[in-house]
């Protein structure tokens, strides 16, 4: 990274979350000037203060101190009300800054923003995120980023201060749209195991015997292994991503789906697997504690 292109872009980030906390660290660490929005939960806030960065109240102020701008929030709802809302983004941002959003969103939505900023000279890239806040923190984040050419090499620099792979997937809005079949896989491998394992259980087998078959064979995965950390260790925090998030982006990928006019029965299937945790009270569990609710749908208690 060039002294030139750190001195070149101040950075802003709106959402210094579970993700979104690491990401800012690293930036504010490799010499970006950043300034964050404030949030209710301080702790991740006076981090990145007492790191250099400079806190703000509105997302306009952000703009205001910015060229670039990452949001890595909930979802589509989320990054629109603050690119449009009261106090908003766009109220702040001028000609030639660029926003970056890092939240798994509905492709349709990230579309539809990217034009109606361009028209204000504003550029707008999809850069969603794979792996954990352990890679948020360490700099080893995956990105999968939808923009121009041009802009995609001026967002690299700073891609990279967080990011340990960062593939261009190719125009604005592809970004999520390949995040969302990411997504559908990773999900879809929670639910098949999930309802494995509560089959099992039912037919004698314990988690652990499950385990020591399918553990260090081919249908072992890095991500069984992270999955399998709740069932066998009770490790809440193996994997923090929770189910309304999952059942979330599930709904996304069927949009996605309907527009794409293809049919998608499997996609179905998962997404109930996570609507129906969910709707039992599990919304803010995380991914892997799918395999209790399955459970427990089967009459099988902890």
């Amino acid at each position: 990274m060039s002294t030139k292109s750190i001195a070149s872009e101040r950075i802003g980030f709106v959402g210094v979350g579970l993700m979104g906390h690491g990401m800012a660290k690293n930036i504010v660490e490799k010499g970006y000037p950043l300034t964050i929005l404030g949030r209710s939960n301080r702790k991740p806030v006076e981090d990145l203060v007492a790191r250099g960065a400079t806190e703000v109240k509105t997302p306009a102020d952000v703009a205001r101190a910015s060229t670039i701008v990452f949001l890595c929030v909930t979802g589509s709802a989320d990054v629109e009300a603050i690119v449009r809302g009261p106090g908003g983004l766009r109220e702040g941002l001028a000609p030639g800054s660029v926003v970056v959003d890092c939240s798994t969103a509905d492709p349709t939505s990230t579309v539809a923003l990217a034009a109606e900023l361009a028209a204000a000279g504003i550029d707008f890239a999809d850069a969603p995120l794979s792996r954990t806040p352990k890679e948020a923190w360490e700099g080893t984040l995956d990105t999968m980023v939808g923009a121009s050419d041009a802009v995609f090499a001026r967002l690299k620099p700073v891609l990279d201060t967080w990011a340990g792979k960062v593939v261009h997937i190719g125009a604005v809005g592809d970004g999520h749209k390949m995040k969302l079949l990411n997504n559908f896989i990773a999900m879809g491998y929670a639910a098949l195991y999930s309802e494995a394992l509560a089959l099992s259980r039912k037919v004698g087998i314990t988690p652990e015997r499950f385990d020591s078959v399918i553990r260090g064979g081919r249908m072992d995965s890095a991500f069984y292994q992270t999955f399998m950390r709740w069932t066998l260790e009770g490790d809440r925090d193996a994997h923090k991503f929770t189910l309304r998030n999952a059942c979330k982006d599930m709904r996304y990928l069927a949009s996605m789906a309907d527009a794409a006019g293809i049919a998608n029965p499997v996609g179905a299937a998962v997404k109930n697997s996570y609507a129906m945790a969910v709707g039992a009270g599990g919304a803010d569990d995380y991914v892997p504690m799918l395999a209790t609710a399955v459970a427990k749908a089967n009459g099988l208690e902890d």
